[in-house]
């Protein structure tokens, strides 16, 4: 039984992570290179906690668990059953991280990667037991979204896939095991389809991009939250997607490259939120406001998607 997790890695995700799995019970001991990236994650963690009160997520009966900053990986993954790596996406950095870790641990601990896309295959050839290696995808942010993608690498055994799969359905998650190890697994791959498409039509100036951003979110993202693609084709109809598709499939944004787009803008230094800049510009204090205002309304709908009245 799982009981003890080790975070190597904060980051963006890292202090909700941790968040949503005290608040299940578990011990965790996270751990950070980056001085200012702990301090950081202390001072979310509270406001993390605040977000999980309003989902009205509470602890299981035998109490909350803690979160604890350790000083050195070795300390952090002392005792752990399970050791989450969410270090930058960059398989050199994953790779020596796993090297690092390798004479700290047990065969049976299992080591789990929040990697967003790159194969699992790829990063178990980095580790001494390949077989306790699996991908555990959250999603940002990831104390409200409920949805973790797990995925096996060739080496990973199915023992380790379900017992991550089990964990995640103990915290009152919902996991999603992914069949086949292919980059950016399910999540992402969805999502980087639409964005390559959205991307080139604000490009190739189809569309503005707050136009575009209205279209999405109004039209078919309001759909989605509720009706899925799959049973959003039997909705509109087979027959329907056939006619439709049989002409704009050739004509939808196939492009193997970066959009230029993106290219100039990131070498402007123009990233997006962290930077003030991207696709829209943003000040501190409307930083803050934004995503407060963005979490309180996926609380809301998070709400409603579990209402089963």
């Amino acid at each position: 039984m799982i009981r003890r997790v080790a975070l190597i890695g904060l980051g963006t995700m890292g202090p909700g992570i941790a968040a949503r799995l005290s608040r299940g019970g578990l011990e965790v001991a996270a751990y950070d290179v980056s001085p200012a990236a702990v301090e950081r994650a202390r001072g979310m963690l509270d406001a993390a906690g605040g977000v999980l009160d309003q989902l009205g997520i509470s602890a299981p009966a035998g109490g909350a668990g803690s979160v604890r900053f350790a000083g050195t990986i070795a300390e952090t993954v002392e005792g752990a059953d399970l050791v989450i790596e969410n270090v930058p996406e960059n398989i050199d950095i994953k790779a020596e991280t796993y090297r690092a870790l390798d004479p700290l641990i047990g065969p049976s601990v299992i080591v789990a990667s929040d990697t967003s896309g790159i194969p699992i295959t790829k990063l178990q050839a980095h580790i001494s037991h390949p077989e306790r290696f699996v991908g555990m995808h959250w999603s940002n942010p990831p104390h409200i979204i409920p949805m973790i993608e797990v995925i096996g690498g060739e080496r990973t055994e199915p023992k380790t896939v379900a017992t991550i799969r089990d964990l995640i359905r103990s915290l009152g998650l919902l996991p999603v095991v992914v069949k086949k190890d292919v980059p950016g697994f399910v999540e992402n791959r969805v999502l980087y389809a639409l964005l390559r498409e959205a991307v080139d039509l604000v490009e190739r100036g189809v569309i503005e991009p707050e136009d575009l951003d209205t279209c999405v979110s109004w039209g078919i993202g309001y759909k989605i939250a509720v009706v899925g693609p799959m049973a959003l084709l039997d909705m509109a109809g087979l027959d329907i997607y056939k006619s439709v598709s049989s002409f704009l499939n050739a004509d939808l944004a196939d492009r193997k490259d970066i959009a230029q787009l993106v290219l100039d803008k990131a070498k402007d230094g123009k990233f997006g939120i962290k930077s003030g800049e991207g696709m829209f510009a943003y000040t501190p204090e409307g930083i803050g406001k934004l995503q407060g205002e963005r979490a309180r309304k996926l609380v809301a709908i998070r709400r409603i998607l579990e209402d089963r009245g």
